[in-house]
């Protein structure tokens, strides 16, 4: 019987920091054949969540590199760490920036260079916007190969007519389906009754994720109906102007911060609306977990339309304003109850299955890169 060579992957990722690519690698992480494929992680130094024990445990190691801000000194790093390591695969999930961790990958001789596209751009952030466009350019100069979360954020970042792989966002969906027992706990631990209406939202507090602005729309939906309470969970650099921002309006008693949470499933359980009004995003891994559970959602239009999978899940512009919005989510919440969707509708996005086809991709490309 043949022996199958080990494949180590190194994953750029940045600055970690609780956010949805972190869980999208790390979902595959926990899922993937390690005895085909390990991962390594490159992480900024300045990174602030990062599950050292848990890479540590699973067999990956962990590296640190300056940041990417002091450029020199990080490609000088990153340049020696993947010459003595020597990774045949390097894994990019810095959407445009990652230019310049393949650039070092390819100058060192890294035969398959991945890139990933994660996000896109929206209204509201010039600084950023500015540099992604100017970087956007040389994304396809780099890497052997390319992949992203959606046709959406592909497109946007490669290229309509540029040949790149879907990854899907996968999830535990076993994990994510409704249990009544759990509803109870996590409701009760909020104090919320049966009757309260819980508007939820999962991820990281930045500006994209645009949370101030959910948190006017709940204070419209709260005016008209004080039994509802809203439930932020995540962590980032907003989160004291969010909570200040809830305690000048006089909603201290009623929007919950329950920092970053492990298991996110459990949180879903206790919700009865799901709401997502970013700026943007390349797919939506939390919407996908909403619809999971059963969770009516409502999330901006500048969600990609892919993540929309259920008749329960409503797109709404932002420009409707936040009397619009609480308006829809108390709509929603009026419907009432859990909408089981077929099983079909979620096969795609199952994390064993895609675990298994993502190993599938790293073998092909390492097997053609070595002929």
């Amino acid at each position: 019987m043949d022996t199958v060579e080990l494949i180590r992957v190194a994953h750029i990722m940045g600055k970690m920091a609780g956010g949805g690519v972190e869980a999208f690698v790390m979902n595959y992480y926990r899922h993937i054949d390690r005895d085909l494929v390990q991962f390594d992680f490159i992480v900024d130094s300045d990174s602030t969540v990062v599950p050292a024990e848990e890479i540590k445990d699973l067999g990956g190691h962990l590296y640190e590199v300056p940041p990417y801000q002091r450029l020199a000194e990080y490609q000088k790093a990153l340049g020696g760490l993947l010459t003595r390591n020597a990774y045949p695969v390097v894994h990019s999930h810095i959407n445009t920036l990652s230019v310049f961790p393949l650039r070092i990958a390819k100058k060192v001789g890294v035969p398959v260079r991945i890139a990933h596209s994660h996000a896109t751009m929206g209204k509201g952030e010039t600084k950023r916007n500015l540099m992604k466009l100017a970087l956007r350019p040389f994304a396809n100069v780099y890497p052997t190969a390319r992949v992203a979360c959606s046709r959406y954020a592909g497109e946007w970042l490669f290229g309509k007519g540029t040949d790149f792989a879907v990854v899907p966002n996968a999830v535990e969906l076993g994990r994510l389906r409704f249990d009544a027992a759990t509803r109870g706990e996590v409701r009760a631990s909020w104090g919320a009754g049966e009757g309260c209406c819980v508007v939820g939202n999962v991820g990281r507090m930045v500006s994209t994720k645009n949370q101030a602005f959910l948190i006017d729309a709940f204070a419209r939906l709260h005016a008209n109906h004080p039994d509802s309470m809203l439930v932020i969970a995540g962590c980032g650099p907003l989160r004291g102007l969010l909570e200040e921002k809830a305690h000048d309006m006089g909603l201290s008693g009623c929007v919950r911060f329950p920092g970053q949470v492990n298991d996110v499933s459990r949180l879903y359980q206790g919700m009865d609306v799901f709401a997502l009004p970013s700026l943007y995003e390349g797919f939506g891994m939390a919407l996908l977990e909403a619809q999971v559970a059963g969770v009516s959602s409502v999330a901006s239009n500048r969600v990609s339309s892919e993540v929309v999978l259920t008749e329960s899940c409503r797109l709404l512009p932002l420009e409707d304003g936040a009397y619009t919005w609480a308006r829809e989510i108390w709509a929603q919440f009026e419907h009432g109850g859990r909408k089981k969707a077929s099983n079909d509708v979620f096969d795609r996005f199952d994390i064993d299955a895609a675990s298994r086809k993502l190993e599938t991709f790293y073998m092909r490309l390492y097997k053609e890169a070595r002929r």
